[in-house]
């Protein structure tokens, strides 16, 4: 989609400061980090909210979720926060799925 950000992230038509990359997805530092360490991962594919996962696109969460923790392990976080918004309610801003991991500090729950 032209004019969704990530998507334009991932075909690299706007800079990002890339952390991991794959055929698949793509992860980089949140320009306005909540954390120490606060890393986005994206699917390459466009897929607007979590909602939108069924059984023919499924997969993509969980190598999302495998890769927050290949980055996790590659950044030393003994601990992180791993989240997914679905819509703007819960504080969705960017309509193309993404995962944020939150590290290198105490998580306080709830977390807000």
């Amino acid at each position: 989609m032209d004019n969704c950000l990530f998507c334009r992230i991932a075909a690299k038509k706007i800079p990002s400061d890339i952390v991991f990359e794959n055929e698949e997805l793509l992860a980089f530092n949140d320009i306005s980090p909540q954390a120490p360490v606060h890393i986005l991962i994206i699917p390459k594919v466009h897929i607007s909210t979590p909602a939108d996962i069924d059984e023919t696109n499924s997969a993509v969460a969980g190598k999302i979720i495998a890769a927050a923790a290949e980055i996790a392990k590659q950044k030393g976080l003994e601990g992180y926060r791993l989240v997914f918004n679905c819509n703007e309610s819960a504080g969705q801003s960017v309509f193309h799925i993404h995962a944020h991991i939150l590290g290198g500090r105490v998580m306080k729950w709830p977390p807000g």
